[in-house]
């Protein structure tokens, strides 16, 4: 009985030892096979080493000094190292490890990412395409810095993707932050008294999309939206305070149709707050701070404001008036 009971055990672990052999194989053979299609396509896509370990019940990658660059958006990532760890026993349920430190670099500007600490868990489905079934993105310690000199920082960030049952390319999004510091560069109006960071910024949005989020959002090109349901998206900064809610389609070009409305508390300070900091043309502000001005008297509340802002045509409405260009939402 107990020479039976070993002998079993020993088939048992050379079978084992033999799926995980093979798994490491295959892993092996794909990441070769992806890294040299991104070269074919005129990539760069380049690291120093990989190595992958966890026998016999993890497959553990690392790559050192690792370099993506695309062709389409000029845009480039560079890390030190990157992990992606999975259970043998559950390949498509994957834990993604950054760096404290990596680079993001833009045609405009480089950025430069710092973090004490960021991961992802993603679970795939088990096809070929490897389809997002869900993400959870955890970012803490953050500080993001600018070559065009601005900085941002987080001491949390959460974001989550979870596909939706309505279609395969519909998504909940919900994104929290913690401490969240805008960017300093950002002058503040004269008199202004707002502390460093908000209060509160956080989002909840379902967004279908024209296909699902898979590998080839990364070898190809960025799914697109296609309708915007928007619950809630709110931002408190000091005694200024931004909630956001509607629904918008987007069409190909991707100009957005439909109605979001905004509340607005202490909305002058908001838009003066958008003057310093010269993101916003002085023009449109002049549009909108008369706009506004015009509907806090019909409204009689000085402070607060519901804003209902129509997207139609290529423009942006405030009510009948036309007050800017509507936003081209498009993922690049």
């Amino acid at each position: 009985m107990m020479k039976r009971l070993v002998v079993l055990i020993a088939v048992l672990a050379a079978a084992w030892s033999g799926y995980w052999l093979a798994g490491h194989w295959g892993l092996t053979k794909g990441f070769d096979i992806w890294f040299e299609e991104r070269r074919a396509e005129g990539w760069v896509a380049e690291y120093d080493d990989r190595a992958t370990r966890g026998f016999p019940n993890r497959f553990d990658t690392t790559f050192t000094n690792l370099t993506l660059a695309d062709p389409g958006t000029s845009v480039a990532w560079d890390a030190p190292f990157f992990q992606i760890f999975a259970l043998s026993y559950r390949p498509t349920h994957v834990i993604a490890v950054w760096p404290h430190a990596q680079t993001l670099s833009t045609p405009s500007e480089k950025l430069t990412l710092n973090s004490t600490d960021m991961r992802a868990s993603l679970v795939l489905r088990p096809d070929s395409a490897l389809t997002l079934e869900r993400t959870n993105v955890v970012v803490e310690g953050l500080t993001l810095s600018s070559s065009r000199d601005w900085q941002m920082s987080a001491a949390a960030l959460n974001l989550a993707m979870h596909a939706q049952p309505e279609s395969e390319a519909t998504y909940r999004l919900a994104l929290q932050t913690q401490d969240f510091a805008p960017p300093v560069a950002y002058a503040l109006p004269s008199g202004a008294d707002l502390p460093r960071s908000f209060s509160a910024l956080r989002a909840d949005v379902t967004v279908t999309f024209d296909r699902a989020w898979d590998r080839t959002a990364i070898e190809d090109s960025r799914p697109q939206p296609r309708e915007i349901n928007l619950a809630l998206a709110e931002a408190k900064w000091g005694d200024l305070e931004l909630n956001a809610a509607g629904k918008v389609s987007v069409d190909s070009l991707g100009y957005p149709t439909g109605t979001i409305t905004i509340r607005a508390v202490n909305w002058r300070e908001i838009i003066a707050v958008a003057r310093a900091s010269g993101q916003v043309s002085p023009a449109i502000l002049d549009t909108v701070e008369g706009a506004l001005d015009l509907a806090s008297q019909l409204a009689g509340n000085s402070a607060q404001l519901d804003i209902p802002l129509t997207f139609k045509n290529g423009a942006t409405r405030l009510g009948p008036v036309p007050i800017a260009p509507a936003p081209i939402i498009r993922l690049h």
